[in-house]
């Protein structure tokens, strides 16, 4: 497990950047975490460290994001309003995950999921979080 402590959105996209070189194809990154904690901003920069050029945003409104161009192309789930893990292939999410897609789902505890990389956020301030991630390559 690592643990970072982040002071600044700045740091959490850090975060998310120094990660993105574990990833391989089809492999998740699942969040935990509640309103407010980074998450977006944590996937901004696994967009980026990727090498996607794709303005991220939170996928609250439209459960998916798509973000393209890098390494490896990146679907952002929002899963909050997902009743079941069934209902992921309803949306398409494993359509993703086969054409060698990375993931990265918010909200990963609506659905069961076999992630390569869990990341737990901590608010210890206004600014700063504790971000745990644990699985593979850490």
């Amino acid at each position: 497990m690592r643990e970072i402590h982040s002071n600044s959105p700045a740091e959490t996209e850090a975060a998310g950047r120094a990660i993105a070189g574990l990833l391989q194809p089809g492999e998740v990154v699942a969040y935990c975490g509640g309103l407010g904690m980074g998450k977006t901003t944590f996937t901004r920069g696994l967009a980026r460290g990727l090498g996607c050029a794709d303005e991220v945003s939170s996928p609250t409104f439209t459960l998916i994001n798509e973000y393209r161009g890098g390494r490896l192309n990146l679907c952002h789930l929002d899963a909050y309003r997902l009743q079941s893990a069934d209902e992921l292939f309803d949306i398409g999410f494993y359509d993703y995950l086969d054409a060698g897609w990375a993931a990265a789902v918010e909200w990963s505890e609506q659905v069961a999921l076999e992630p390569a990389l869990t990341v737990t956020f901590e608010r210890t301030g206004d600014q700063s979080r504790i971000i745990r991630m644990e699985g593979k390559g850490l």
